[in-house]
């Protein structure tokens, strides 16, 4: 199982923001979280990969224990999933290429032709071949997300983790980056865990669907 909550609760300093969190992940699923602003759904997807801490019941991510995870294991669990954040975290004093190539130095791809080789085939996949010279502001909102998308798949990820990725987006261009994370599930088998406003995206690409209110989370249907 990719992720196993049971009993969960996660508070913000002393603030309760979810209590009695039970939530299943299978290999190659789609999972929706959706709710009001501030229902936390942002605090559910960070305790994922070990920004928001865990209190009380059982968090199992990938068969790491997130509340006792030692730094040197959160650093290798991060590495074996792909964050698309709400803010798209581009560096804009590098162009594409350079962002990507700094996330493959950073997880320990050595060699140059290695990590281009890399580089074109996510970007390629996304359909976005000739991007990797461009710089952010040069891409429009859809294209840097794609490329989002393309900088969380670099590293094979078990595991994506998407953040209201469609949120700033156009119907047309939020369909793509939707597609593209089906895409990625279907072909790679990894699971993705979405947060979204837009309940057409569930009919569009099934899913197991979560709600996030008062404090709680409640399975709402599954449509895989």
């Amino acid at each position: 199982m990719t992720i196993n909550y049971t009993n969960v609760h996660l508070r913000h300093e002393k603030r309760t923001i979810l209590s009695g969190v039970n939530l299943q992940v299978q290999p190659g699923e789609m999972v929706y979280l959706t709710g009001l602003v501030g229902s936390g759904k942002s605090t559910l997807l960070s305790s994922m990969y070990g920004d928001t801490p865990v209190y009380n019941g059982r968090a199992m991510v990938m068969n790491n224990d997130m509340r006792k995870i030692g730094r040197s294991k959160l650093q290798y669990l991060r590495r074996q999933i792909g964050i698309v954040h709400q803010e798209l975290r581009l560096l804009s004093d590098r162009t594409i290429y350079e962002n990507l190539d700094f996330v493959l130095r950073a997880t320990d791809w050595g060699h140059k032709n290695l990590r281009q080789e890399r580089i074109e085939e996510v970007l390629n996949w996304v359909e976005m071949p000739d991007a990797g010279k461009c710089y952010p502001h040069e891409l429009s909102g859809g294209q840097k997300q794609c490329v989002c998308i393309a900088r969380a798949i670099l590293n094979h990820p078990e595991l994506i983790i998407a953040d209201e990725p469609t949120g700033q987006l156009d119907a047309e261009n939020g369909e793509r980056v939707m597609a593209l994370l089906d895409e990625v599930r279907r072909q790679t088998g990894c699971a993705v865990v979405i947060s979204t406003h837009n309940m057409q995206w569930p009919e569009y690409f099934p899913g197991t669907v979560y709600v996030c209110e008062n404090e709680t989370l409640i399975r709402k249907s599954n449509n895989q």
